[in-house]
């Protein structure tokens, strides 16, 4: 299971950002809905309510039974307004812990599926603990006895992002991106003029193959001109490649898999 190289794309960053946030692109739920022989969902974090930016429950996977996390956006003005855009709350990594718990519990594979521009940054999150309710994921996360598949499917921006993707193998969706932000707020952060988003994001070096070369993703899916344009070639091969990883993953010991995960990030 050791990452594969990859080839510089011919488009550039920028270029696949758009690719990554195209309207139309499948978004989490989306994903294990078409993958999903049967799912179920489950709702709420037991202490302030059900963040609806993620969405998690039980689904099989032929007959892999799963726990999944999936950020999900919305693919119009309405759904997006619901599921606040994919910015989570802490509500919402609290349900993923109590997610995780549930998988370790019942001994089942974890699968997170990333996408998102950032955790929500309003005054109602903050005072809730945004910045605990991430730290307690990445803590819960590191030590989990379960094995941890994260699909980085289009954003994956910051906190966000990290507080359901400490995980034993990463796969990236080739025109993907995965950043400590966007290359807008670097843009206007270092250069004080978000025009300059282009030089932002071939500097940021997010995209799957430098994040590939760097060893901190595992496998990318090539998805051709967009997984919006190729979604009925590429949810088979998704399912493919995520069935494979948490097969490799369950024949390791837990004491084995916690290495194996402590030795990954160390590596960083």
């Amino acid at each position: 299971m050791k990452a594969q190289s990859g080839v510089k794309n011919k488009l550039s960053a920028i270029e696949r950002v758009a690719i990554a946030r195209q309207s139309s692109r499948p978004k989490g739920f989306d994903v294990i809905k078409a993958i999903s022989s049967t799912y179920e969902e489950l709702h709420g974090d037991r202490i302030h309510g059900d963040d609806k930016a993620l969405i998690c429950g039980v689904c099989e996977l032929n007959n892999q039974r799963t726990v999944f996390i999936a950020q999900h956006k919305g693919s119009n003005a309405e759904e997006r307004k619901e599921h606040n855009f994919g910015m989570c709350s802490p509500e919402g990594f609290l349900k993923a812990q109590r997610m995780m718990r549930l998988a370790e519990r019942f001994n089942l594979p974890v699968l997170t599926i990333v996408d998102t521009p950032g955790a929500y940054p309003g005054l109602d999150a903050e005072k809730k603990g945004q910045s605990r309710a991430i730290a307690d994921n990445l803590f819960e996360m590191s030590a989990l006895q379960a094995p941890i598949v994260s699909l980085v499917l289009a954003e994956g921006c910051s906190g966000g992002a990290l507080g359901i993707c400490v995980s034993d193998y990463i796969l990236m969706l080739e025109h993907a991106y995965f950043s400590v932000i966007a290359p807008e707020g670097c843009a206007s952060i270092l250069w004080k003029d978000v025009r300059k988003k282009r030089l932002a994001a071939e500097q940021l070096k997010m995209q799957s193959e430098d994040l590939l070369s760097f060893g901190m993703v595992d496998k990318v899916i090539k998805e051709g001109e967009g997984f919006h344009l190729n979604y009925e070639r590429l949810f088979p091969l998704i399912k493919s490649e995520i069935l494979n990883s948490i097969n490799q993953l369950q024949k390791l010991s837990f004491e084995a898999l916690l290495e194996r995960r402590y030795k990954k990030y160390r590596s960083f």
